[in-house]
């Protein structure tokens, strides 16, 4: 690599601070069934830090696994769970307020604090599950979405403050990953483009 002029691009380790108390963790109802037959049955959710000049700045996004369309996010200056619920409200609103929805994160302390059982249960028919604790596999699709933000996006140095964060995170999913970007497990399709398939081919079946 040294010879070809190449370096490597990895991600500096980051811990987060705990804003919320913890209130109750549920089991892994997922189990990494991480594809679903229809839209709004399976929904992940995560956080990850974004770099500004200052410090830090934080983005939560949920996460349909059936085309891993971005149907909820939200950008804050703390990991907190009035972070996680407002992208989970945007998600519900979004998505016309489905019910039995799977919402699968991992044991954050944004994910499981009584605020965010509250907000889950707003959602009708709503259930939790959570990866095992310290296994990010568990939760690989949501995973590799930030990676992809980050390495195809966000400037090495990152940002200027987090207003210019929440444009840029919002140009990279409205702009380009739902509706442009080529995802490997949509076969090759963007997000945008393999739920219109579905519900096109949903609606000619019903003909």
């Amino acid at each position: 690599m040294k010879s070809m002029g190449l370096k490597s691009c990895q991600e500096k380790t980051h811990k987060y601070k705990h804003a919320d108390q913890m209130h109750k963790t549920h089991d892994n109802l997922l189990d990494r069934n991480f594809r679903p037959t229809a839209p709004n049955q399976v929904w992940t959710g995560d956080v990850t830090y974004v770099r500004i000049k200052s410090g830090w700045c934080y983005l939560a996004v949920v996460l349909d696994l059936f085309a891993r369309w971005v149907m909820g996010f939200s950008v804050s200056d703390s990991p907190d769970s009035a972070l996680t619920t407002k992208a989970l409200q945007m998600a519900y609103q979004t998505r016309l307020k489905p019910s039995g929805v799977l919402f699968h994160s991992d044991q954050g302390t944004h994910y499981t604090s009584k605020a965010y059982a509250e907000s889950v249960s707003s959602c009708e028919g709503m259930k939790q599950s959570m990866s095992r604790k310290g296994n990010c596999w568990d939760n690989a699709p949501t995973e590799r979405f930030f990676r992809s933000f980050k390495t195809e996006w966000m400037p090495k140095d990152g940002y200027e403050d987090i207003f210019e964060a929440k444009s840029a995170i919002t140009d990279y999913i409205w702009g380009y990953y739902q509706s442009v970007r080529p995802h490997s497990f949509n076969d090759y399709l963007p997000p945008a483009e393999k739920e219109r398939r579905y519900f096109n081919q949903n609606l000619l079946s019903g003909v």
